[in-house]
């Protein structure tokens, strides 16, 4: 499989390359998800989002090898080298979602860790399910079990309950456009989940919102929309305000009762 974009693909080449020399027999295949899968690459904002599913657990010298080869990739000056956002999952663990699963190897950023995956992986599970892309290996759908729309409304009020509920008490993370812009769209994209129970892209999230809820929110998401990077301006209180809706609605069991209200009283 390869992507219309051939700077994506040559990143992706290496990626591929990299996980088979390393692998060897635990790889099952390298799969791809979010704007990639869903054709909503944008390649000014996006990230390349990518799982490589393995046989089983991955000893210490693998783990190892694989932290090597993911500081050549993020040296080697490609382009999309620093934009790779993933983790490698033993088969038995892709399944279904268990927060009690070891942790994996991820990358995000430019750096190799070990991590637990949260609650947003029910979220990412159904992605994979639906709308994942092989780069490399047998179709990923048949290896993770159904999600129902109740998992994925709980998924998403466990990631707005941690991670941005905090974002509320310490918005440093949010000082940057760029990342108050991806907060403003991905509350659309949860609002559009908690009320339809399924998972739309950024982007659409975006326009549902835009055209559904209170028109005062519609300022600050056309501008989330349109976001670029010479925009220098700043929304910090309104990204907060419309976070601080977000959470709300996720706490209320008639989420659309409370999407009709718009606002935070």
């Amino acid at each position: 499989m390869s992507t219309p974009y051939p700077e994506v693909n040559v990143v992706l080449d290496e990626l591929l390359s990299s996980a088979q020399a390393v692998l060897g027999d635990y790889f099952v295949g390298l799969y791809l998800y979010g704007s990639l899968a869903s054709g909503d690459f944008d390649p000014l904002r996006s990230d390349i989002d990518f799982v490589v599913v393995t046989t089983d657990s991955l000893p210490n010298d693998l783990i190892s090898a694989l932290e090597n080869r993911h500081a050549r990739l993020a040296a080697s000056g490609l382009k999309w080298a620093a934009r790779l956002e993933g983790t490698y999952i033993p088969q038995t663990a892709l399944r279904r979602y268990d927060s009690t699963a070891a942790p994996c190897p991820s990358f995000n950023e430019g750096r190799f860790f070990l991590a637990r995956h949260e609650s947003d992986w029910v979220i990412q599970r159904y992605i994979l399910r639906e709308h994942g892309v092989a780069v490399a290996g047998p179709p990923i759908r048949p290896m993770i079990d159904p999600v129902q729309p109740d998992e994925i409304r709980q998924g998403v009020r466990g990631v707005l309950r941690g991670w941005w509920t905090s974002m509320l008490d310490n918005p440093s993370w949010l000082r940057n456009g760029e990342y108050q812009a991806y907060a403003v769209l991905t509350m659309c994209r949860a609002l559009y989940t908690l009320h339809h129970g399924t998972i739309a892209s950024k982007p659409v999230s975006a326009r549902w919102a835009r055209a559904e809820l209170d028109q005062s929110w519609a300022p600050l998401i056309e501008w989330a929309i349109t976001w670029q990077h010479a925009d220098r301006s700043d929304r910090l209180t309104a990204t907060l305000d419309f976070i601080r809706y977000t959470v709300k609605c996720s706490e209320h069991d008639d989420v659309d009762s409370y999407l009709d209200r718009g606002g935070l009283s």
